[in-house]
């Protein structure tokens, strides 16, 4: 079954970067596009960043300049380095695999999350 493994998040201060790492197995990995989302608590999940299968780059205005995804199609991993991070970053990041096939027909997985907290 197809599964999504978010690990590198955690406590940091202010200024600080952290990189995460989403590894998927048993997933065709090269035809979805990637994301990553976070939920903050009392606030609506949100996207923060998105890695085509054609290679293009999308991110949330709250995050432009300071986040970058990256996709490793042969290892089958997408990356979020987070940059001068800010204490309105914390949240739950998840990573989202997402394809929409020449039917219509959505397939959409999530991973379990990573904790990032940006706290002085």
């Amino acid at each position: 079954q197809v599964q999504l493994v978010e690990s590198g998040g955690g406590l940091v201060q202010p200024g600080e970067s952290l990189r995460l790492s989403c590894a998927a197995s048993a997933l065709m990995f090269t035809i979805y596009d990637m994301r990553w989302y976070r939920q903050a608590p009392g606030n609506q999940r949100e996207l923060v960043a998105t890695a085509t299968t054609s290679g293009s780059t999308e991110y949330a205005d709250s995050v432009k300049g300071r986040f970058t995804i990256s996709r490793d199609n042969a290892n089958e991993k997408v990356y979020l380095q987070m940059n001068s991070l800010e204490p309105e970053d914390t949240a739950v990041y998840y990573c989202n695999a997402n394809y929409v096939s020449s039917s219509g027909r959505q397939y959409d997985y999530w991973g379990l999350g990573t904790q990032v907290t940006v706290s002085s």
